[in-house]
């Protein structure tokens, strides 16, 4: 074949440093936009992206020259840079080390989509520990709780 296509979809999740409710709401629109810009300069065009003041989720396409890893590396190391300069509340400013990947059927992407807009009322009722052990369970990937928190 003369060229090379793909499409695979990516729900990206990852929260702050032990999950402390540091982004502002008021900062939430551009964190989201600057998210967006990150992917799509990586060829990963960002689909949709939202969270709450501990942990974003990002639905986007991913290019078929990158790794997982650097593009969450870019993701998380770009933002956490910005996010210092927002606020001297944010100075010391962190992701958690690690984060979830998980693959996205695009026949399944809407349901997605649903699911990460409706990330303010959804945690209302559920805790980002509960609801990231849920996906993990619901995508068979084993975890030890020793490992998974930092």
């Amino acid at each position: 074949m003369p060229q090379s296509l793909s499409q695979v979809l990516l729900h990206i999740v990852f929260s702050t440093k032990n999950r402390v409710p540091l982004i502002p709401l008021e900062i939430e629109p551009e964190l989201y936009a600057y998210l967006g810009q990150i992917c799509n300069n990586h060829h990963c065009p960002s689909i949709r992206i939202n969270g709450v003041g501990n942990h974003v989720h990002i639905l986007c396409g991913f290019s078929r020259t990158l790794t997982i890893a650097g593009l969450v590396e870019e993701l998380k190391t770009g933002t956490s840079k910005w996010l210092k300069t927002k606020s001297p509340d944010l100075s010391r400013f962190s992701w958690q080390n690690g984060y979830g990947v998980f693959s996205v059927d695009w026949r399944n992407s809407d349901n997605v989509k649903s699911y990460i807009a409706g990330q303010k009322e959804h945690h209302h009722l559920v805790t980002f520990e509960e609801e990231y052990r849920k996906l993990l369970r619901d995508f068979g990937i084993p975890f030890d709780e020793r490992y998974v928190w930092d």
